[in-house]
């Protein structure tokens, strides 16, 4: 059974960073594309970063470049997802997906807050 459970969210001000994490097991993690996706509020799921199996090719969404960095850590089954020079726009909850349309293999999420 697919299990990814996400944590690091917070309430942080416009400017400020967060890390995310995520820990995966149930599945052959170190040889899949993973993916971090978010909701914000009353809109629908919108990727935000993805990283290849060996972990040096990544991809972002625009606004995201430059800001998030993705990784992962293969022996530990982890994602992460590093958020810097956060926005408001950047309020949403944030999940750990593996690939799929529609992203249904995802965890709970956890929920991140850019606020002043």
């Amino acid at each position: 059974e697919v299990q990814l459970v996400e944590s690091g969210g917070g309430l942080v001000q416009p400017g400020g960073s967060l890390r995310l994490s995520c820990v995966a097991s149930g599945f052959a993690f170190a040889s899949i594309n993973m993916n971090w996706v978010r909701q914000p509020p009353g809109k629908g799921l919108e990727w935000v970063a993805g990283i290849a199996p060996d972990g040096v090719r990544t991809w972002y969404m625009p606004s995201a470049e430059g800001r998030f960095t993705i990784s992962r850590d293969n022996a530990k089954n982890t994602l992460h997802l590093e958020l810097n020079n956060l926005k408001t726009t950047d309020t949403a909850m944030y999940y750990c997906a593996l690939p799929g349309v529609g992203w249904p293999d995802r965890g709970l999420g956890t929920q991140v807050t850019v606020s002043s």
